[in-house]
């Protein structure tokens, strides 16, 4: 990872030289998980979460739920950083999520989301980065579970509506489990992992920068977003459960009619052999 690191002082010169440009900041959620101790980190302006210099002035945060948010990087330097990083990616997804943000640094003004969306800041400092990383990773966490839990919602709402229509209800126990398997994983990772509705670190020693977080929050609807998705978790699952308490059920009542089926033919043999 050397030749996309450079030395701490360089790092803390390009963001003093910020001022008066913009910044393309880019989220990529590469993975289920990213090995940040595998980093190097010799050189990081901030561990909680992991900012390193990358390429020739740009910076990238890492986090271990599998995002990267890459900071004022050309494409090739991008291309050349994810590349480098593939290595550190549990179960790396196809096609990565993405997600992307202009940031105009102009002196003295006050740090909000203007009315294009682009996010304006005083100053560019790790912890401004880090707060900044940290809505976009979210961001494009969320908009990735929306898109797998509305395929869940197609695979699951077919079976609920054969069941208020009174058709066959011999649902695959297998294809159920595969589901509560997949709102189980979701949960994990967003509450786990993510911890989505968890305000970043950096605030316990950065207070004031609480209200850029939460501007920031209030326009990707961070909170909103996440609650909508854990109650559409919570109706896959339930909806999902009840399916596979009725296969049980109808598996137990098979095998009692199997049971009394057994007991009749054993009094039809017995009455057989004492006839004869």
């Amino acid at each position: 990872m050397s030749d996309i690191e450079t030395s701490s002082a360089s790092s803390q010169h390009s963001l003093d030289d910020a001022a008066g440009r913009t910044l393309i900041a880019r989220a990529f959620l590469l993975g289920e998980r990213l090995d940040v101790r595998g980093f190097d980190q010799r050189h990081a302006l901030a561990t909680t979460p992991l900012t390193v210099s990358a390429g020739r002035k740009g910076h990238a945060v890492l986090f271990r739920y599998g995002v990267v948010v890459l900071f004022d990087v050309s494409a090739g330097e991008e291309a050349h950083f994810l590349a480098d990083l593939a290595g550190l990616v549990s179960d790396p997804l196809a096609q990565p999520g993405r997600e992307q943000a202009h940031i105009d640094v102009v002196a003295g003004a006050a740090e909000r989301v203007a009315a294009d969306g682009s996010v304006v800041l005083a100053e560019v400092t790790p912890e401004r980065l880090q707060i900044i990383a940290d809505v976009l990773a979210k961001d494009v966490l969320l908009e990735h579970y929306e898109v797998r839990l509305a395929a869940v919602f197609d695979r699951v709402e077919p079976l609920a509506v054969r069941l208020t229509r009174g058709g066959r209800r011999n649902f695959s126990t297998d294809e159920l489990l595969t589901q509560i398997g997949d709102v189980l994983g979701i949960k994990h990772r967003m509450v786990g992992r993510a911890e989505v509705l968890e305000k970043p670190e950096v605030l316990w020693n950065q207070p004031e920068l609480e209200g850029l977080f939460l501007r920031l929050e209030r326009e990707y609807e961070i909170r909103e977003r996440s609650r909508a998705l854990e109650r559409k978790l919570e109706v896959v699952g339930d909806t999902v459960e009840t399916l596979l308490d009725l296969v049980h059920t109808r598996r137990s009542l098979n095998v009692e009619w199997y049971i009394v089926a057994l007991i009749v033919f054993e009094i039809l043999l017995s009455l057989y052999q004492s006839f004869h």
